[in-house]
């Protein structure tokens, strides 16, 4: 027979079981697509209250590792993570997802005319009289499912040719496959937390950890033709690099 809970002084109660729960997840006891144990059942297994057993469920799914279905019950979602190529040679995303057997689509937020901002200007090495970009936000999916939002600024001339097309494909393949071959990205990557706005957007919790790669894009002759932020779901996207000795 199941015990009660000792109450750690430090940890309600609720936290208590969502944590159990949450390890259970972690260690493959539930699987992604199982079940949960009812709310009847883990008020007996644990001997708390139906309020306490509703607060730890909603623990769950705010993280994003649970999905409530009323009438059915709570069910562990789906948490498969891609991995993103830096090294050489170059890979698009969407290239990329289908070596992980997955797909890759857009879905454009906005796509509109800005100023460009003096780091904006400087990354794309801007002539004094040219003030504008074309500025993209998009929802970056991996089979459906959101894991990151991408902020691109690109040349005006660009953006003005290739606008029905951008806004519903990835930005590189539609550049190749128009004859603006990408040669070189510079790219950096640093850690934020998800506001509001992006948080609703990527399906997660307000302050998660991101992964941000900044990167500038470069054509022949070293020119640079976008810039931007792609901010990625920490859970659901990394990446990868490889690092070799140079022969000099």
């Amino acid at each position: 027979m199941s015990r009660p809970i000792a109450a750690q002084p430090q940890l309600p109660l609720h936290l208590i079981i969502s944590e159990k729960l949450r390890e259970q997840i972690a260690s493959g006891e539930f699987l992604p697509g199982e079940q949960l144990p009812s709310e009847h059942q883990l008020m007996l297994h644990y001997h708390v209250s139906r309020i306490t057993v509703r607060r730890a469920i909603a623990n769950l799914v705010s993280q994003g590792l649970v999905v409530s279905h009323r009438g059915k019950g709570v069910f562990v979602k789906e948490r498969r993570k891609m991995t993103r190529s830096l090294s050489n040679p170059l890979i698009f995303f969407d290239e990329d997802m289908a070596q992980q057997n997955a797909s890759a689509s857009i879905r454009s937020l906005s796509f509109e005319v800005l100023p460009a901002s003096p780091t904006v200007a400087t990354n794309l090495q801007l002539p004094p009289h040219q003030s504008e970009v074309y500025c993209q936000k998009k929802v970056i999916l991996v089979d459906e499912i959101p894991v990151a939002i991408d902020i691109t600024y690109i040349l005006l001339e660009l953006g003005q040719t290739f606008a029905t097309e951008l806004q519903s494909s990835l930005i590189y393949p539609t550049l190749d496959k128009n004859g603006v071959l990408i040669e070189r990205v510079e790219a950096l990557l640093e850690c934020t937390h998800a506001s509001h706005e992006i948080s609703e957007h990527l399906e997660t919790t307000l302050g998660a950890p991101l992964l941000v790669n900044r990167y500038v894009a470069y054509t022949t002759g070293n020119q640079p033709v976008i810039c931007g932020e792609t901010l990625s779901r920490a859970d659901r996207l990394s990446y990868s690099v490889v690092l070799k000795k140079s022969s000099m």
